[in-house]
């Protein structure tokens, strides 16, 4: 048995009834169930339909986002998060170069490693490097005046807790940040790269090892072994190229807001919905949310 979701912007509630319900009939569906009026609804189909891809493509053209997925096993017990871009707004290292008076050339650069253009630590390598002499104060200032949290997150954190789940925050960007966040919106852990600094300045260079593509499936695979949790019960949330190898892992891996070219790759694709998509789809409705 697959479950369909249906789902949409929260901030624009446009999914409507004869929507759902055309596709229901469509596709031989159960009995729509809605999640959340306007918002978010479901239905059962008994396989898994041929045209999934096309009706997804009609469905985007209406800002619906289209999810088929199995319904054994679909609530989660583990999620790994992405931070730039995905529990946050904003790329942190972009707002710092804003800073530094650079951010123009090194939101290009993040753009393109983002899109699997460009090599992930040779890029980060050089943007940090673009940092070196601004004052560490400067972390502080950007966090509290310039980033702002993606919309449901805290009622995505919230909701998987309460229902035993474990959280953790793996980001290709710094420590300095995904500290703050994860106190935020209390993640169980969180990883990232390290900011070096001395004198109360930046140095222009980045703690090794880098934590890259290769790593973020590794905190997947690790964190999952010693939750004593199968890849079946996981799921993984990013946006960019460095998260392809954990969203193609996890258990449902999600491709929010993300990059063309690494949203083709991913079954799970969130485009119009925020993080309470993420709960949508594992069959949460609105009244069950934690938060």
């Amino acid at each position: 048995m697959q479950i369909v979701t249906l789902l949409t912007n929260p901030e624009t509630p446009v999914l409507d009834r004869i929507t759902v319900e055309a596709l229901r009939n469509a596709w031989g569906g159960g009995d729509a169930r809605w999640l959340d009026p306007g918002v978010a609804a479901e239905f059962a189909v008994p396989d898994m339909p041929d045209n999934r891809w096309q009706v997804w493509e009609d469905m985007q053209k209406l800002r619906v986002d289209l999810v088929v997925q199995p319904e054994a096993g679909r609530r989660k017990a583990l999620l790994l998060a992405d931070m730039d871009s995905t529990m946050i707004q904003q790329e942190c290292i972009d707002e710092l170069a804003d800073e530094a008076g650079v951010g123009a050339y090194v939101a290009s650069i993040t753009a393109r490693a983002m899109n699997g253009e460009l090599d992930f630590e040779a890029a980060l390598r050089e943007r940090v490097g673009l940092l070196k002499g601004l004052s560490e104060s400067v972390i502080e200032r950007v966090y509290r005046d310039r980033i702002t949290f993606m919309p449901g997150g805290a009622a995505l954190l919230a909701t998987m807790k309460a229902h035993g789940g474990y959280a953790a925050l793996v980001s290709g960007g710094f420590t300095a940040f995904t500290a703050r966040v994860a106190e935020a919106l209390d993640f169980d852990e969180n990883r990232a790269n390290t900011l070096l600094a001395a004198d109360g300045k930046l140095t222009g260079e980045v703690g090794m090892p880098i934590l890259g593509k290769q790593a973020k499936l590794d905190a997947l695979e690790e964190i999952a072994a010693r939750l004593g949790l199968d890849m079946a019960q996981t799921m993984a949330v990013g946006d960019g190229a460095n998260d392809l190898a954990m969203l193609n892992r996890a258990g449902a891996g999600v491709a929010l807001h993300a990059k063309p070219s690494v949203a083709a790759q991913c079954d799970i694709r969130i485009n119009h919905g925020d993080l309470t998509a993420l709960l949508f789809i594992q069959g949460y409705a609105r009244e069950e949310f934690a938060a």
